[in-house]
């Protein structure tokens, strides 16, 4: 019984994450973003506000959510 919640709520945690993920916009294009994006992220130069931040905090909590699920999982099925 609770493998199956937990399986049922891995999948729905799944879902959700690739959504917010796809929803964020990204930082910067081509290669001179990546360079330039990677020291800004590095340093906290570009700092997030809005809709961003708040995507950023619920991707932070599902992720996180997805690790407890996926060891839950692999508790509940022994």
């Amino acid at each position: 019984m609770l493998h199956t919640l937990a399986i049922t709520l891995l999948i729905i945690v799944s879902i959700a994450l690739i959504a917010v993920v796809l929803l964020q916009s990204g930082k910067s294009a081509g290669l001179s973003g990546a360079i330039s994006g990677g020291a800004e992220q590095l340093f906290g130069k570009q700092k997030a506000r809005g809709m961003d931040l708040v995507l950023h905090r619920i991707t932070v909590i599902l992720s996180v959510l997805f690790f407890l699920l996926t060891i839950a999982v692999t508790f509940f099925q022994v």
